[in-house]
């Protein structure tokens, strides 16, 4: 499983339609949270995504529409008995921000919070995937993240194996493991039935951000990037100032990645009745892309290689 979950799509001002920033990766059952923006719990719970096996929590930026959900959050499961550490991640200033979450509300956490400042280049190397921080361009110091599964093995060759004199059983997981096997006084090695290693899955989220060449190196090949999409063409004066991107901007962007699939957040209040406008800039560049709405879910599927 590898399941992205909107909770908040809205741009800087929340609206009835949407939150603040936050999404919800949920990988094998590890729940991990992208930014928290206020109403970030009740969205887990109208979305059901859960919060007990929340793992880490990785913050783009200190801009309040990102970060005032977490105090809440960590009150609440507190409250549900929560004893495991919980991660922060973030650009600098995360362990004073973890400081203030603690003096906060007079209340005693059950858990340890643990705070971890990165750098654009850091990698968090984790069982099966990894998570990367990647430079971006705001108005603040900001990260984006992609989210890089491992390699697979290759795709085990049945009828090979069985053509080398190979019997059905223990030994066809053996030699899809990598190890050699020996029948009749025949050595048979893996590389002969299993084949090159596939590509994991890879998420990117640009977190709030000018279209950048960082991003755009860190999302080649991506299965899904979540990118910036504050305003349409028609605002793109704005969006330079206010360091954001415009749909076609990120369409362009991912066109040029290569990526398999486009969503778009961080949507401006001014398009809270009609995101048309944003979808139909995109399309004209990048035809498999859609605008994020809160509690939408995607699942993220192997490549078919």
């Amino acid at each position: 499983m590898l399941r992205v979950t909107f909770l908040g799509t809205g741009g800087s001002l929340p609206t009835p339609e949407r939150n603040p920033s936050a999404i919800m990766i949920n990988r094998e059952g590890e729940l991990m949270l992208f930014d928290c923006g206020e109403g970030a719990q009740q969205q887990m719970m109208r979305a059901k995504t859960g919060m007990k096996a929340l793992s880490s929590i990785f913050i783009t930026h200190f801009h309040a529409d990102h970060i005032l959900g977490i105090p809440g959050l960590i009150q609440t499961m507190s409250f549900h008995g929560r004893t495991e550490p919980l991660r922060i991640y973030g650009p600098h200033h995360v362990h004073e921000f973890a400081r203030i979450l603690s003096a906060l509300g007079y209340y005693k956490l059950r858990f340890e919070i643990d705070a971890v400042d990165l750098e654009p280049g850091d990698i968090i190397k984790r069982d099966g995937y990894s998570i990367h921080a990647i430079r971006t361009q705001h108005s603040v110091p900001s990260i984006g993240y992609a989210l890089i599964e491992d390699e697979r093995i290759g795709r085990f060759n049945r009828d090979k194996a069985i053509e080398l004199g190979v019997p059905p059983g223990p030994l066809f997981s053996k030699l899809h493991k990598g190890e050699t096997v020996e029948i009749n006084g025949k050595i048979i090695t893996s590389q002969e039935v299993v084949g090159d290693p596939r590509p994991g899955r890879k998420i990117v989220y640009s977190g709030d951000t000018r279209p950048c060449q960082s991003i755009l190196e860190a999302s080649r090949g991506a299965d899904l990037l979540i990118h910036d999409s504050t305003l349409a063409n028609d605002q793109q004066e704005w969006a330079k100032e206010s360091m954001h991107s415009t749909a076609e901007e990120a369409a362009l962007l991912a066109k040029e990645a290569n990526v398999s699939k486009l969503i778009l957040t961080h949507i401006s209040s001014r398009y809270s009745d009609n995101t048309e406008p944003l979808l139909k800039e995109a399309k004209m560049v990048f035809e498999n892309v859609t605008v994020a709405e809160d509690l939408m879910e995607t699942e993220v599927l192997f490549r078919e290689i």
